[in-house]
């Protein structure tokens, strides 16, 4: 169970694409709930394993949107990275991301990922369709150098609802990795448990006063609710009626982010 510093008021992990925006536009009432969650003065973060973006880009996409965030209220993956790296004094590194994603990580030494330089850690994030053969077969021979680096996953989300259908996301390269190099990985996105834990630590909430809000039944809701978050399924996103037929009941389920004002006011769940 995880532990964090208590307020007195709940707060909120809210995902981002499949909850706030979908693609290029956002969600119908999306905009209304955060600026009632804004009124209300609920301890918020946007919590997202997007890892083809780096935080200012996504600041620059939301507000085509109308919505503007501050950029510590963005919790991602590769801000858990980074955390991670520095705490355990890795400085020289091979990042399989998007060039925007690897401005984050600028105060590293990055290698050519086709060099067979020995590195501390392996990050894998989304590299959607830059990746092939070559670029994961570089990941692989890098992680069979020695001394062995850490193998450090972006997040293990399976997949994502593109515009034109669903599409892979970080897992099933991450795995094929684990599978080839015989090792395990470091997940540092959605679902491991430390990325909830410093998102709490963030917010100054405990877990049992924190509701995750999201479209990932697995990744967002049962991987919140395992830490003791209690998780708030939304219909909209990657959502399909099949995933309410699994191991995974979520506390509360709401045809989207909308509805979130009024089923708060209903539950009485007032932010103080």
């Amino acid at each position: 169970m995880i532990q964090s510093a208590q307020t007195t008021s709940h707060g909120l992990l809210i995902d981002l694409d499949g909850v706030i925006y979908q693609v290029d536009r956002m969600i119908a009432g999306a905009l209304e709930t955060l600026a009632w969650i804004r009124d209300q003065s609920i301890p918020h973060l946007f919590v997202t394993n997007t890892t083809s973006r780096s935080r200012a880009s996504l600041l620059q996409k939301f507000e085509t949107f109308g919505f503007y965030p501050g950029i510590d209220e963005l919790m991602t993956p590769i801000v858990a990275a980074i955390d991670h790296l520095q705490q355990q004094r890795m400085r020289r590194i091979a990042v399989f991301v998007t060039p925007d994603a690897a401005q984050e990580f600028a105060d590293f030494e990055i290698v050519a990922t086709q060099s067979m330089t020995a590195v501390d850690a392996v990050v894998i994030g989304d590299l959607g369709k830059l990746w092939d053969y070559q670029r994961l077969n570089d990941a692989f021979r890098l992680l069979m150098q020695e001394p062995r680096p850490q193998l450090i996953a972006l997040g293990m989300t399976r997949y994502w609802r593109g515009e034109d259908g669903l599409l892979l996301d970080v897992a099933p390269f991450v795995s094929a990795l684990e599978n080839a190099a015989a090792c395990s990985a470091c997940v540092v996105g959605k679902p491991a448990a430390s990325f909830f834990e410093a998102s709490l630590a963030r917010l100054r909430v405990s877990a049992d006063r924190c509701f995750m809000i999201g479209d990932d039944i697995a990744a967002d809701i049962g991987a919140a609710q395992d830490c003791g978050i209690r998780g708030i399924q939304v219909k909209t996103g990657k959502f399909r009626e099949a995933d309410l037929n699994g191991r995974i009941e979520p506390f509360a389920l709401l045809d989207s982010v909308a509805d979130l004002p009024a089923w708060w006011a209903r539950k009485v769940f007032r932010a103080s």
